[in-house]
């Protein structure tokens, strides 16, 4: 009978602890203060990030077009891996303005028509960023 005096007194002891355990917990989830989100300021990091992202993107494809300039004037290998790689780059993001302008010269053609894609690049991606901002920051 010895044993089983010991028995329950150890579930008595568990129940209690599980008890005091779960009322333990629940005075910490009332004592840990609620978290209200402030979603004007989630949504203007949200605005940022992406004008951000479109300003990037549009300097990154007018670097890529300026450096295949460069490659072009300076005579660069077109057998390199990376002259072929940025002019495989380039190419596309000229969209229209590759043969725009006409020339005899080989090297001044590039810099016009490709350096015109570049400003097309960044002007259109700063267009873009401010239109993102104030659509973003207007909307409520």
């Amino acid at each position: 009978m010895g044993v089983h005096d010991e028995r329950p007194a150890k579930s008595d002891e568990a129940e209690t602890t599980v008890v005091s355990g779960s009322a333990h917990a629940e005075v910490e989830r009332e004592e840990r203060p609620k978290r209200d989100v402030d979603w004007t300021k989630v949504r203007g990091q949200v605005v940022g990030f992406l004008a951000g992202l479109v300003r990037w993107v549009g300097l990154i494809f007018a670097a890529i077009l300026v450096l295949h300039v460069i490659f072009v004037i300076a005579e660069a290998n077109p057998g390199n891996g990376i002259v072929s790689f940025v002019k495989s780059w380039a190419d596309p993001l000229t969209i229209g303005f590759k043969d725009l302008f006409v020339n005899k010269e080989f090297k001044l053609q590039v810099l016009i028509n490709y350096g015109v894609a570049a400003l097309f690049w960044l002007i259109v991606s700063a267009i873009l960023a401010k239109i993102i901002r104030r659509v973003g920051g207007s909307a409520v």
